[in-house]
């Protein structure tokens, strides 16, 4: 399933788990906007790379990789992004994956305290954690779904996890994950007859540049086991780039996707080769199926609709 004549962008992709599904869309043929802060500016770590060479890295596996220094927190640099998409493409943008995120280090660093101990001021704690998240998420669906009605047909993946089901860093980070799930339940719920799909996708612990360095490391305990056994970082890009190519897939309109469903879904594997599943994920998904129920309950009745009247003809 190619994606040759398609263009997307990914937000936050100069390492991590951005880097990896910019690189899997690449493969698959599809032009890839790549977005990432200055290099004057981004946090530092050895091992890994700049937004230019995940493009270069794009543009040798097939696909065209553009390299485009974006600070997500600042709106005008956010609709000055789409607007050159918008001019070099000629109106076209197939696919947004929202993945931008910058607090990371500032949460790891914070592990242990509860929200009200916390030294710095409460909005500054919710803007450092959910500004160049939740909020921009919000921004750049806004756009990305302006230019993809015009076409009546796109899809929009807003990348979220675990967090967003139960406790998981701090009170901030859990609001945030929680409302990516839902903001794309509710999208989804808006943009019906569009064609556009939108959906979340929850990869599991990510054995990514900054996990690997700063709390893997040779360490013993239960967090650095997770993510010493953890998805590389293509495993959720591969998955998302076959439901980008999916004909079918507004089947799954508004809702939480595992890695592991996309895995069994379109037969991906690891660099193990086998489906990665961790136990703590598996025994929640029927929660999970539970609320993909409740949010896309008018969604799912005129998939069901339309797929009948496919049959009847």
């Amino acid at each position: 399933m190619s994606l040759k004549s398609q263009v997307a962008l990914v937000t936050g992709a100069s390492r991590g788990i951005g880097k990896g599904i910019a690189v899997s869309l690449g493969e698959a043929g599809a032009t890839v906007y790549v977005t990432g802060r200055r290099p004057e500016i981004a946090e530092k770590l050895s091992n890994s790379s700049t937004l230019q060479q995940v493009a270069d890295e794009i543009n040798r596996k097939g696909g065209k990789g553009i390299a485009v220094y974006c600070d997500h927190s600042n709106p005008q640099d956010v609709k000055e992004l789409f607007e050159r998409i918008d001019k070099e493409q000629q109106g076209q943008l197939d696919i947004l994956v929202n993945n931008a995120y910058s607090a990371v280090s500032f949460l790891m660093k914070r592990i242990g305290k509860k929200f009200y101990e916390l030294e710095e001021s409460p909005e500054e704690v919710w803007d450092t954690v959910n500004n160049v998240g939740l909020r921009n998420y919000y921004i750049c669906s806004v756009y990305a779904t302006r230019m993809m009605i015009k076409r009546k047909a796109g899809l929009i993946v807003n990348i979220g996890s675990m967090g967003g089901l139960k406790y998981m860093f701090s009170v901030s980070y859990g609001a945030g994950k929680d409302a990516k799930d839902r903001m794309a339940a509710d999208i989804a719920h808006e943009l019906q007859g569009t064609g556009i799909t939108c959906v979340s996708v929850w990869p599991a612990a990510v054995k990514t540049e900054y996990m690997l360095e700063n709390v893997v490391n040779g360490k013993n305990d239960a967090l650095s086991k997770a993510f010493a056994a953890g998805e590389d970082l293509g495993y959720a890009g591969r998955g998302i780039a076959k439901l980008a190519a999916d004909p079918n897939k507004d089947r799954f309109n508004g809702k939480i996707l595992l890695t592991a469903d996309l895995a069994e879904t379109y037969d991906i594997r690891g660099e193990d080769g086998k489906i990665h599943r961790p136990s703590e994920l598996e025994e929640r998904k029927r929660i999970v199926e539970i609320i993909n129920d409740i949010r896309t309950s008018g969604v799912k009745r005129e998939y069901q609709v339309k797929t009948q009247f496919l049959g009847a003809i």
